[in-house]
């Protein structure tokens, strides 16, 4: 755990817990084409990736392609994972890995109203950008989840602060929130600034994403 904190603590990437795969539960292959016995997920809190996502931008000639974040990660997870012995796996790639079942068996988590999985501590401000695949169990104890943040808000502001109203209980209206950000209003508001929605959760606001990390999620949308 040490050598792997050590890696990833420079570009601000944190060991987000981890899951241990009992024997004949569905777990993703290793190299070698044995099953995993353990994933540990990787992923930023607040804007901690922010400053070395951008210093490495800088440096490539491309500004890091299409999907520079995805790109970056896998640069810097994939060597985390050499030096560990471990296999990486990221949320963009296929197969497509359940990094939201993991998220949710590792630290506890449940889903907000905007899909996003809502951290006690962080809110929404959190994110997984990778998984190391190991072929032995993570020593550690059983996790304690906490209670849900959702279920102690009673003013529930994310339900009423989106001006396409795709935001309701139980569900969250993917096209009305795509055309929304189409028009004028939703590209002076939301695609400059990040979801109004996502801004209105209480929970873990000084954790919320720098402004410039903001565009740039909002405007790697495909719409």
């Amino acid at each position: 755990m040490t050598t792997i904190r050590a890696a990833l603590e420079p570009h601000g990437l944190f060991l987000r817990g981890f899951v241990n795969f009992a024997e004949g539960e569905a777990a993703p292959a290793l190299s070698d084409g044995r099953p995993a016995a353990s994933v540990l997920l990787v992923g930023n809190i607040g804007s901690s990736i922010w400053p070395a996502f951008c210093h490495w931008r800088e440096g490539q000639a491309d500004r890091g392609g299409a999907d520079p974040l995805d790109a970056w990660s896998k640069a810097v997870i994939g060597a985390a994972a050499v030096s560990v012995g471990a296999i990486a796996w990221f949320p963009s790639d296929p197969p497509w890995q359940p990094f939201q079942q993991w998220a949710m068996r590792a630290e506890g988590l449940k889903a907000s109203p905007l899909g996003i999985l809502i951290h006690p501590v962080y809110g929404l401000w959190h994110g997984y950008r990778g998984a190391l695949g190991f072929s032995r169990p993570v020593d550690g104890g059983p996790l304690m989840a906490e209670a849900h943040p959702c279920d102690h808000c009673p003013d529930k502001p994310c339900l009423t602060a989106c001006p396409a109203r795709a935001v309701r209980p139980g569900t969250f209206d993917v096209p009305a929130c795509r055309a929304h950000l189409r028009t004028r209003q939703g590209q002076a508001g939301c695609m400059a600034s990040g979801c109004l929605s996502r801004a209105a959760c209480p929970v873990g606001a000084d954790y919320r994403y720098d402004d410039a990390q903001l565009r740039f999620h909002m405007a790697a949308l495909s719409l």
